[in-house]
């Protein structure tokens, strides 16, 4: 069971099954002993109560057993069997070699053969004093016998038999062990119909909190539980936790836009007077090096804070998409423009398939030529010299499917799932100051230009192959 429903009903019920099986075991065996304790002081006091007719009738008569014409045996004569005809239970009078001298009129009724092993058993235990219990069979079942030597009524009688069945206190535990599989069964449904039902809450609270999937849901609340009782707190304390990390976010992204934002003019007024300086002709060789080297790490920190401020305001929904009817096919031509370049300059043969139709789509065609360049110099920076990055598009009914194919290095699978985290560096190749330089945001904007235009992004790699990004983007805007 995976379920705590599950888990619950299943050990109640396994827990109801022991505890009913211990009561039936302990009921039957208290019951069986106490009944059985009367039975058995039952026999015993039927036997001593025929010892003692049958020696009263020896001392007023020569003899007490005499031949019965009818069936040429012996047996107990006529006026000392109607003393004994009034005994309950099977009773039976044994002569020399177990010949049977008397039966009483419940044991008559049963067939003869029930009683064999009854005297077998007679020949086993002979003149104990204690009680037995053996098995007779169908239809007579079980019994608690007692069995008594008779020395003072003649050389002609030998035992005395009293038996008394016990197949009255059998249905008691028969029935518990009948019952008990519906009995669980039922508690099985009830367990697991009152765990549902209370642990439903749970369920709710759950499907809450999965749908606050990223810092934009943090505004979202689980729905309070009516009961005061633990839900209730669980709700409370996980509304409290999100408030609080709803307030955080806030912050850091606030912070991040305003610092973005406060950023840039400093910087744009620095790159100005480096570019006016190193256009100076006073300036010499070895302060234009440094100058030069200067720009370039403002130029790499304005992209830094380009992205970062477009990341900001997309966090907060405030970034700009603006949808307009553009033809594909220029973006993939301006691609293709720059991507040459881009090659060239690294030693990367770069292909873009360029579809012969315009293939008009609804789309942001800035958000959308920013994110096919951040791809496209992401597979550049990570191909090797004489490496091979292709660009082809798909267009199907309602979409249309972009990818970027790099001949590579490729990306470990342990790093794909973090490809698109913010500042991810997949390895020290891929660090800031590496031979690969760069902010670790480029992916990401892409994934929030796709996410935007109602699409997705996907990348496949592996080690040494290459690397594959495939972007779908819907023919028509998202609703």
């Amino acid at each position: 069971m995976r379920t705590i429903s599950g888990r619950l009903a299943v050990g109640y019920a396994v827990l109801l099954g022991a505890t009913i099986i211990v009561f039936a075991t302990v009921t039957y065996f208290i019951q069986g002993t106490g009944s059985f304790g009367g039975l058995d002081t039952q026999v015993v006091a039927e036997t001593d109560m025929i010892r003692g007719i049958l020696s009263e009738a020896r001392r007023a008569r020569d003899t007490i057993v005499a031949e019965d014409p009818t069936v040429g045996e012996l047996r107990l004569i006529p006026e000392v069997a109607s003393l004994l005809e009034g005994v309950p239970g099977y009773v039976m009078v044994l002569g020399q070699d177990n010949v049977v001298l008397f039966l009483s009129p419940s044991a008559r009724e049963q067939p003869f053969s029930v009683f064999e092993t009854l005297i077998d058993a007679v020949d086993r235990r002979e003149a104990t004093q204690s009680p037995g219990s053996t098995d007779l069979g169908a239809p007579v079942g079980r019994v608690r016998f007692s069995v008594r030597q008779v020395t003072d009524a003649g050389d002609e009688v030998r035992f005395i038999v009293s038996a008394v069945p016990t197949s009255g206190f059998v249905p008691l535990l028969t029935a518990m062990l009948w019952t008990a599989p519906f009995v669980i069964a039922a508690s099985l449904w009830l367990a697991f119909s009152l765990t549902s039902r209370n642990l439903r809450p749970v369920e709710d609270i759950v499907d809450e909190i999965e749908a606050i999937t990223d810092g934009r849901s943090l505004h979202r609340r689980v729905v309070g539980v009516e009961a005061l009782d633990e839900l209730a707190r669980l709700t409370s304390t996980l509304n409290q936790m999100l408030g609080r990390l709803e307030g955080s976010f806030t912050s850091l992204r606030r912070f991040t836009a305003d610092a973005s934002h406060e950023l840039k003019t400093p910087l744009t007024v620095l790159r100005s007077g480096i570019e006016r300086s190193i256009t100076h002709p006073d300036v010499p060789r070895d302060v234009l090096e440094t100058l030069e080297e200067t720009l370039f790490e403002v130029n790499r920190m304005t992209e830094l804070v380009d992205s970062l401020l477009t990341l900001a305001r997309a966090d907060e929904g405030r970034a700009p998409i603006h949808l307009e009817d553009v033809a594909l096919r220029e973006i993939l031509t301006e691609l293709a423009e720059t991507a040459n370049i881009l090659g060239e300059q690294s030693s990367v043969h770069v292909e873009v398939h360029v579809p012969e139709k315009p293939m008009r789509m609804t789309i942001d065609g800035s958000r959308v030529r920013q994110m096919l360049m951040n791809l496209l110099t992401n597979a550049i920076k990570y191909t090797p010299p004489e490496g091979t990055v292709e660009v082809d598009s798909k267009f199907g009914s309602k979409d249309v499917e972009i990818t970027v194919r790099d001949t590579g290095m490729g990306i470990a699978p342990g790093d794909l799932p973090h490809i698109f985290d913010r500042f991810w560096r997949a390895d020290a190749a891929r660090s800031r100051t590496g031979s690969r330089p760069g902010a670790g945001l480029g992916l990401a904007i892409s994934k929030w230009i796709a996410t935007a235009h109602g699409g997705t992004i996907h990348v496949r790699s592996r080690p040494g192959r290459g690397t594959t990004f495939t972007v779908r983007l819907p023919m028509a805007p998202p609703e």
